[in-house]
């Protein structure tokens, strides 16, 4: 399982919903360890790609790799082949998310939402789990709040529970789907901070994100995506100072205001 150059790997990746395309011909490969920022305009087909990475959308063709395993492969909205169920199970678990809304459960406290999916889902002890929450809670700033409804706090902390939640699945990878665009901007802050060091600690990311400040200071690399597809790719120096493609000059121009 472990004899792999890539962690991720996706191949002719495309996606449509009837007549729309939303995804073409989509091909990354991605490293352990390595963070990559996912930019463009809405509509490009960021989110899409990100949720078809954990099958939360089905890709219509191409094939996904998870740790050099051939997860999925489908052609022409079918599966032509994929892995064994437990197996699938395992590398899906492998693989936390965040999404732009928290989804918190609103009757469990804070220490509850980050304990529940380790035990009932993968069956661990109680208490070690509580220990290991706690311990995820202080490394997001928010230890205080184990004991509080998720409806008591601000949104950016709210957001920062549900890092913490997914982190307590203890993910190889983290996919991260515009986690700050629904915070107010004086919350953002906060969990880019937790964000910046989970990067730095050596989790894989990929991050569909409009805060460039971020892509510029926490990426190995950077991919404009526009019209479904991959339009530029490259470091956040050559990307954000030296971009080729027309589409992510003009973007970049909009967004940047320069």
């Amino acid at each position: 399982m472990d004899n792999y150059e890539y962690i991720l790997e996706t191949e002719h990746v495309s996606k449509n919903f009837g007549n729309l395309v939303v995804l073409k011909d989509i091909n990354l490969k991605v490293k352990k360890g390595e963070v990559i920022c996912i930019i463009g305009p809405s509509g490009a087909g960021k989110s899409t790609y990100l949720r078809s990475l954990n099958q939360l959308e089905k890709i219509s063709s191409g094939k996904i790799f998870i740790k050099g395993d051939l997860f999925l492969h489908r052609e022409k909205d079918r599966t032509v082949e994929r892995i064994d169920k437990k197996t699938q199970q395992k590398l899906l678990l492998e693989m936390g998310m965040c999404f732009q809304r928290f989804n918190l459960f609103p009757h469990k406290t804070v220490l509850e939402n980050i304990c529940l999916a380790p035990v009932e889902v993968k069956g661990e002890d109680k208490e070690t789990v509580k220990k290991e929450a706690m311990e995820l809670l202080e490394k997001v700033g928010l230890a205080d709040k184990a004991n509080e409804f998720p409806n008591r706090l601000s949104g950016g902390q709210q957001q920062r529970v549900a890092i913490a939640r997914a982190l307590a699945m203890k993910p190889e990878i983290m996919l991260f789907d515009e986690p700050t665009s629904a915070l107010d901007p004086e919350l953002v802050g906060d969990v880019l901070q937790v964000m910046k060091d989970l990067a730095n600690s050596g989790m894989t990311m990929l991050v569909v994100t409009h805060e460039m400040g971020f892509a510029k200071e926490v990426a190995d690399r950077v991919l404009f995506m526009a019209d479904g597809i991959i339009a530029e790719e490259g470091t956040p120096d050559k990307i954000f100072n030296n971009p080729e493609n027309p589409r992510t000059q003009s973007f970049l121009k909009s967004i940047l205001n320069v």
